[in-house]
């Protein structure tokens, strides 16, 4: 039987009240605390979020990172996630 350990990051994170309010009576709706509800939806959205769209922004705004390609694999790792 293999376990998984998943790696976990804590943030406190501001809201408005009104906002709050409604994520809670959603959250309530559905049978779950607030704190689960909102780590859901962040996980949705982190799923939401195409291998293409994060190599984009971080090819473009990282760029002074190790290279571990050749310009020829580069390229090629490019057209494929068609970029």
């Amino acid at each position: 039987m293999e376990i998984q350990v998943l790696e976990k990051k804590r943030k406190n994170i501001d809201i408005p009240l009104d906002t709050f309010r409604s994520l809670s009576i959603k959250a309530a709706a559905e049978g779950k605390n607030l704190k689960l509800f909102i780590e859901n939806l962040l996980i949705s959205e982190a799923k939401a979020i195409s291998d293409e769209e994060l190599y984009k922004y971080l090819s473009e705004t990282k760029t002074d990172g190790d290279v571990y390609l050749n310009e020829t694999e580069q390229k090629n790792f490019e057209n494929w996630l068609g970029i």
